[in-house]
């Protein structure tokens, strides 16, 4: 991957971030930084891993999210801000991505806020049950960082909806397994997120450590994998965490409370 080829990209990226509330076509911002559109479209999935027209339903959704934290703000400057035409619309896509629907998502903030806050997470979340064989992660974080890594895998390399199986552990761990992996091809994803008395900042991730895995983990041709995601600071073309990370904490302490 050129630097040149990176740049172009994180200009389409930007040019995108100025028009939400626009109407926005590939073949508009291909025009706008120099490409024809088959060619961007190319380059495009080759630096961030998903098309252009994900990615800008990707920000959308976001910008909905930044909007939401916001309690005083209503749905409807949600829905304006991120340039959808129709609650029904927003919401239904807003629920694929985040997992909860904008209502819920913002009456949820301060509740999910204050359990993640005063977490114990010093023992490993185990992974959800599935049905074959296992993988076993290793994630690094920079020796500073205080707070609780989430790791999963997705079937796509951005976290746009609940991973396959994901779990999360205390900063102080470094490493988890998860068995009875349904056959597949997934990509590694982590995201990390820090202590902080702002809910913003459990919610909208924009500022979050993340890594993804080198190589994808394939459970089809083996029966056990070993991987490695190194967590860093977000790069310029880095697609947005959309799904819930403290939502998808509750619920699995809740769903190995009703298991015992």
């Amino acid at each position: 991957m050129t630097n040149e080829k990176t740049k172009i990209i994180i200009q389409a990226i930007e040019y995108m971030k100025e028009h939400l509330d626009e109407e926005i076509t590939s073949e508009g911002i291909a025009l706008h930084v120099g490409y024809s559109p088959y060619h961007f479209s190319r380059v495009f999935k080759e630096v961030t891993g998903i098309s252009p027209r994900h990615y800008l339903s990707a920000l959308r959704i976001e910008a909905g999210k930044q909007r939401l934290v916001n309690s005083s703000d209503s749905i409807l400057k949600a829905v304006l801000k991120a340039g959808f035409r129709s609650t029904g619309t927003f919401s239904s896509k807003f629920k694929q991505f985040v997992g909860l629907s904008p209502k819920q998502f913002q009456k949820n903030i301060e509740p999910l806020h204050r359990f993640v806050h005063d977490y114990d997470s010093s023992t490993i979340l185990q992974p959800l049950e599935a049905l074959a064989p296992s993988v076993t992660c290793e994630v690094k974080a920079p020796p500073n960082f205080k707070g609780i890594i989430f790791v999963g895998l997705f079937p796509r390399p951005i976290p746009d909806q609940a991973p396959v199986v994901g779990t999360a552990f205390d900063y102080r761990e470094s490493s988890c397994t998860f068995s009875n992996v349904p056959k597949g091809k997934y990509y590694v994803l982590s995201a990390a997120i820090a202590k902080s008395l702002n809910p913003k900042h459990y919610f909208v991730l924009s500022h979050a450590l993340r890594g993804i895995a080198e190589n994808t983990v394939d459970t089809q041709l083996h029966s056990t994998s070993f991987t490695e995601v190194v967590l860093r600071e977000p790069l310029p073309y880095d697609p947005p965490i959309l799904i819930n990370l403290p939502k998808l904490l509750f619920d699995t302490k809740k769903r190995k409370q009703e298991e015992k």
